[in-house]
């Protein structure tokens, strides 16, 4: 036990040390979004932070590192993986839903052997949100309990701009779903 605590606790630091996050007095200045970029075209999703990606700074620092921990230690215990995106756009899509589908095998979020990925994409700009899963995870986290998480329990948040509450219970709820699958 103390070992697996020990080895997330390793795992978060290297994490951390690794995003470019500088402070000026109170404020928090994060970094521009880079793209990837294959041989001969351009990627048109952001290089993936970690497990939280806060493209739009919805999160305060201690918000990431909250939800980064439950998502770390979620994923150390059952090889689950969920990662959340706020993102301004969606560019080259219509449909938020096919984005996150898209830049959940982009990123390969969930390991190959089981797809059993998740990812929760939000733009609070084109008041957009989607979960999409890996096939391996679509029969247990189905369409219609992704859909009633959003609209029973995430949306509810938003509406007063509680997106961090609306995120963090929304990802309690998918994960007590997951949990007592059978």
């Amino acid at each position: 036990m103390n070992n697996i605590r020990l080895l997330t606790i390793l795992f978060l630091i290297l994490n951390f040390l690794c995003v470019d996050v500088r402070a000026q007095e109170n404020e928090v200045v994060k970094s521009k979004v880079d793209f990837n970029s294959s041989d001969s075209q351009e990627s048109i999703f952001p290089i993936p932070l970690g497990i939280i990606n806060d493209y739009s700074d919805v999160f305060s620092i201690y918000q990431i590192k909250e939800l980064s921990n439950i998502l770390y230690d979620y994923d150390l215990e059952t090889t689950r993986q969920i990662v959340v995106v706020t993102i301004d756009d969606i560019s080259g899509y219509d449909d938020i839903q096919k984005y996150a589908t898209d830049l959940g095998n982009e990123w390969g979020v969930g390991t190959a052997e089981k797809d059993n990925g998740l990812v929760i994409v939000l733009s609070i700009p084109l008041r957009k949100l989607a979960i999409a899963t890996g096939s391996g995870v679509d029969h247990i986290l189905t369409d219609e309990i992704c859909k009633s998480v959003i609209d029973n329990i995430i949306i509810p948040e938003f509406k007063t701009r509680k997106y961090y509450d609306g995120v963090k219970k929304g990802i309690d709820e998918l994960i007590t779903v997951w949990d007592n699958e059978k």
